[in-house]
């Protein structure tokens, strides 16, 4: 027997995703396209289907009753298909680790022939995204995240505490002997990824410490950035102590002054029952062993 006719999947992806976050842009952070192409998909399925799906107020959506309707079947589809595969995933010996792009460069990258050799049978996928990941849909399996020491949804493990340094090159502190205030200095900075913390700014650091207030910030969109460009001789890096390690313990970068502003924590989260534990468990003392 054929299965009748079914609209387009990406038409149906983009209208759940759209009817569950309310928002066309979040939609489209989710599945990797521009709102545009999420509009699209769900006007394609609103001439699929002959009705409206949406009402628009302001910046978010409001599902009309046919939305309300069609959004909570496709949710459970969407969401039995994902179980489904990652039921297959969890048979293989495959692990799936989310890391922000600054971890993965800094950290875990230069270290990870080291993983290979010590686990030859567990492939680890690296999602290197600043996107906070479900999982409990399995979107991964383990997930290194920045934040406060406190009580969180999944099971977690502090991997490092961190601080906050001003750091530069041997060369440009070497250049630049009489710079204890760092008035006039060329300063680095980089954007704070995630909205739900306030990132340490170079005004604090400069209040902190008792300095006049600082002139203008070079900033990066990345910190692993910011803090390769300290490395080259660019200026001073104001940089989390964990992820400027490496370069700090090799004498790449240096402090060049005493203040420090307080950091959060690096914590590895997963999900207490997942079916594989075990292997999680050894991916996890592996990254407390990278700083």
């Amino acid at each position: 027997m054929n299965r009748p006719r079914l609209p387009p999947l990406n038409a149906l992806r983009a209208f759940e995703a759209a009817a569950r976050h309310r928002s066309i842009k979040d939609a489209a952070a989710e599945l990797f396209v521009t709102p545009a192409a999420v509009s699209h998909q769900v006007r394609h399925l609103e001439r699929w289907v002959g009705h409206k799906l949406f009402d628009r107020q302001g910046n978010t959506l409001a599902p009309t009753p046919h939305g309300e309707r069609l959004f909570p079947m496709l949710k459970d589809s969407f969401d039995r298909m994902a179980s489904a595969v990652a039921d297959l995933h969890r048979d293989g010996h495959t692990l799936t680790l989310s890391v922000t792009p600054a971890f993965a460069t800094r950290l875990l990258v230069p270290r990870l022939a080291e993983f290979r050799a010590a686990e030859p049978d567990l492939v680890l996928t690296v999602m290197a995204t600043d996107r906070v990941l479900d999982l409990r849909k399995a979107e991964a399996d383990v997930a290194v995240r920045y934040g406060a020491e406190r009580a969180r949804p999944h099971r977690s493990q502090v991997l490092y505490r961190d601080q906050y340094l001003a750091l530069a090159s041997p060369e440009w502190r070497a250049r630049h002997p009489a710079q204890g205030t760092l008035a006039h200095t060329d300063l680095l900075g980089f954007t704070w990824h995630n909205p739900g913390l306030l990132g340490p700014t170079w005004t604090q650091w400069f209040a902190a410490a008792g300095l006049p207030a600082p002139g203008p910030t070079t900033s990066f969109t990345e910190e692993s950035h910011a803090i390769q460009a300290a490395v080259a001789g660019a200026g001073v890096v104001l940089a989390s102590s964990v992820l400027a390690g490496p370069d700090l313990r090799a004498g790449r970068l240096v402090q060049v002054h005493g203040q420090v502003l307080p950091g959060l924590a690096f914590h590895a989260e997963f999900v207490a029952d997942h079916p594989q534990r075990a292997a999680i468990d050894r991916v996890v003392a592996w990254l407390a062993g990278l700083a």
